[in-house]
């Protein structure tokens, strides 16, 4: 039986902030929101109540152009705005580019740009609020969305046998209603989930950032649950593949485990690398470290992953987070591996990613030492585990890890927390 701490077993049972926090969403400055301004009004209206997390999300979502793909733009250019179909492409080609404003898509004639804004429409880039880089070259950004909330996304460079990547990591919610014991982002609570187009704007600003690398690889592995806002990020991951050009493979999708969502997410038969963040080898720690396991039992977890291994053709890639003297220890090993083993070929064909713990405030966990992770993976290997790496920590001393540049301004903003510290360069 593994010894954690009593503030450990303390937030493990505490009630989520979910429903505290999604109360409090506001709808921001107008000037991030052209053409809203009735929205708002009525937002902040003392005679109405503000805005649910879902409906706020569902009307930025209508309004926003990305996001959108071509048929969804095609209908609107010819039901909407009374003009001809092709225009619908013509504008989704403009957002494929990167443009952030509607008069910037200057392919349109004017009259049908004064439509869209007219219309309450506008294009769905966010705002840089500030910017830190690492001596890695990892690049974190905190992007304020239209109605004034925070995200993070990363840019990660990778010279890997003389080929240059770049990897995006992007979040697909503010906050996260998982509350994991050792993630940032858990300790947050949730606020919302992000739209599509709020997801695609991450990889472009990353794009920006490092001018002249293309984006090659994005991991849904940021901010927030990502099955938890399936359709969005399903939606989300079609432009990226289909508009961009990432190739599917070569996008990831993390999840702890939500109940129904990987048999839903099968039904796509999307070829991305589906991750799941498993980080114990049995339920009764799984559930100290991820309050949200309790419905979601391990055994049940790993069937769904069988299914989607025959439903998609592709193989599941397992992410185990090693926590000194909690889940790393030998005999861990030999019970992960004896989980997998239980489960099938497919589930031994896994790619199980070992990831060293990075340190985040308010924790009480360590590191393990790098002798103690080699260990951890030649015990697996020795049990049958063929395909186990080692994650290398990038950008952990910037903040760079989810959640910690986030987490960083919330205190910032509080009285005294210094704000000008994290102001952009």
């Amino acid at each position: 039986m593994h010894k954690l701490t009593q503030s450990l077993a303390m937030s493990a049972t505490t009630p989520s902030r979910c429903s505290r926090v999604a109360a409090q969403v506001y709808l921001g400055p107008s000037r991030y929101l052209p053409g809203w301004r009735n929205l708002a009004a009525t937002s902040n209206n003392k005679n109405r109540p503000r805005l649910s997390p879902r409906a706020l999300v569902r009307d930025l979502g209508e309004k926003m152009l990305l996001g959108k793909d071509v048929v969804e733009l095609e209908q609107l250019a010819e039901s909407v705005l009374g003009e001809k179909k092709f225009r619908g492409k013509q504008i989704y080609q403009h957002l494929l580019q990167g443009v952030d404003s509607i008069d910037s898509m200057t392919s349109l004639s004017k009259d049908l740009r004064s439509k869209l804004k007219d219309g309450g429409y506008m294009v769905g880039r966010s705002k840089v609020h500030s910017r830190k880089k690492a001596s890695d070259g990892t690049e974190k950004l905190l992007l304020e969305l239209a109605d004034g909330q925070i995200v993070e996304c990363v840019g990660i460079p990778v010279d890997d046998a003389n080929k240059d990547r770049l990897t995006v990591c992007v979040s697909s919610q503010v906050g996260c209603a998982m509350a994991c014991t050792f993630c940032a982002t858990g300790k947050m609570g949730f606020t919302r989930d992000l739209t599509a187009g709020e997801i695609v704007d991450q990889v472009f600003h990353v794009q920006q950032a490092f001018e002249g690398s293309r984006v090659s690889n994005v991991v849904y592995m940021g901010m927030g649950e990502p099955m938890m806002n399936l359709k969005n990020v399903v939606a989300s991951e079609q432009i990226l593949n289909k508009g961009l050009g990432i190739g599917a493979r070569h996008i990831t999708v993390s999840t702890v485990g939500v109940p129904n969502t990987i048999r839903r997410l099968a039904e796509h038969k999307l070829q991305i690398i589906l991750a799941i963040s498993l980080h114990a080898p049995n339920q009764a720690l799984r559930e100290t470290l991820i309050p949200t396991a309790k419905a979601y039992p391990l055994e049940a977890l790993l069937q769904d992953c069988v299914h989607y291994f025959k439903q998609t053709g592709r193989r599941v890639s397992f992410e185990y987070i090693l926590i000194a003297d909690v889940n790393d220890s030998l005999d861990d090993a030999r019970e992960l591996a004896r989980l997998l083993q239980s489960h099938g070929n497919e589930m031994m064909r896994s790619h199980v990613n070992l990831i060293p713990w990075n340190a985040i405030d308010d924790a009480d966990f360590k590191r393990p030492s790098r002798n103690r992770v080699m260990a951890f993976m030649r015990a697996l290997k020795r049990e049958g585990v063929s395909s186990v790496s080692v994650r290398r920590a990038r950008g952990a001393e910037e903040g760079a890890a989810c959640g910690q540049l986030r987490n960083n301004l919330r205190k910032a903003r509080q009285p005294g927390g210094g704000l000008e510290a994290l102001a952009s360069p």
